[in-house]
């Protein structure tokens, strides 16, 4: 398997390679997002439902619908495409979606704008100007994401592990969002029966770079989550922005096949009538 990680130096050697795309993927909208006032040279920017999701349905975006959105930008299918997120997880979770809807060549930027300011590499912010193409829709692959039926119909099965990656806090039952004045996101604090905990920010380095292999082991290892002893790891969080970082960790750093992400996460869960939580 070929890592779609990708370093600054890697990024910083091809920003004028037309065949290169650069995304950056924002939690805020329009003139909140720091894009507007310094990006990467090149990049475009998406609010990240406006990359990912459905337009109106609570569905990520379709083969047919990611055509649309990059091609609007000046991305074919022949592109590769480079994200990185703001904050980090974001890009993981632009990754993981478009993934599912089919783009070719896909690449991480690893540290995201995080590493490439500490660096203190070109930004710029100026907006690119875009010249739309005609992008031909690909095949998608969903075979990563699982529904609620699936993990209520498997909470006893041995052989899958549960990884709640949110804070020790939102695991606890304390609180159902991480952080803010307002916790919302959910009816119910607690977890998912069967659960184990990992703070997903205890994969990344102060830079927001991945932890090296070795290290991304031994933590994963101290949790119980040993891919080889499963035969399936579902990762979840609050809206599964965070589940990804530790997908693309468990699947593109360390090299394992059998890694799932539950993206209803505990917004859905926390708030169905009858379904069990623990605390």
């Amino acid at each position: 398997m070929t890592s779609p990680i990708v370093s600054t130096d890697w990024l910083a050697d091809r920003l004028l390679d037309p065949t290169i795309k650069v995304i950056e993927v924002s939690s805020k909208l329009g003139d909140e997002a720091p894009y507007r006032t310094g990006h990467i040279p090149g990049a475009v920017n998406f609010y990240w439902k406006d990359l990912c999701w459905h337009d109106s349905d609570r569905e990520f975006v379709t083969p047919g619908e990611l055509a649309n959105r990059l091609g609007k930008v000046g991305v074919s299918e022949k592109d590769r495409v480079v994200l990185y997120g703001d904050p980090v997880q974001y890009g993981t979770y632009a990754l993981w979606a478009l993934t599912m809807a089919g783009h070719p060549e896909i690449f991480i930027l690893d540290g995201s704008r995080t590493k490439w300011v500490m660096e203190g590499r070109p930004m710029t912010d100026v907006v690119p100007e875009v010249q739309q193409v005609d992008y031909v829709a690909q095949n998608g692959d969903v075979r990563m994401r699982l529904g609620r039926e699936n993990l209520l119909n498997k909470l006893k099965e041995p052989s899958r592990f549960l990884l709640d990656v949110r804070s020790p806090e939102e695991y606890s039952g304390e609180r159902v969002m991480e952080y803010g004045n307002f916790d919302h996101g959910a009816e119910r604090g607690g977890r998912i029966p069967g659960a184990k905990h990992l703070y997903y920010k205890d994969l990344l380095n102060p830079d927001d770079t991945f932890k090296e292999p070795e290290e991304l082991l031994e933590i994963f290892k101290n949790v119980g989550c040993i891919p080889d002893d499963y035969k399936e790891v579902v990762c979840y969080c609050r809206l599964s922005h965070r589940a990804t970082f530790a997908w693309t960790a468990l699947t593109h750093v360390l090299g394992n096949n059998n890694i799932f992400i539950y993206d209803g996460s505990w917004t859905e869960w926390g708030s169905i009538v009858g379904y069990p939580i623990e605390r």
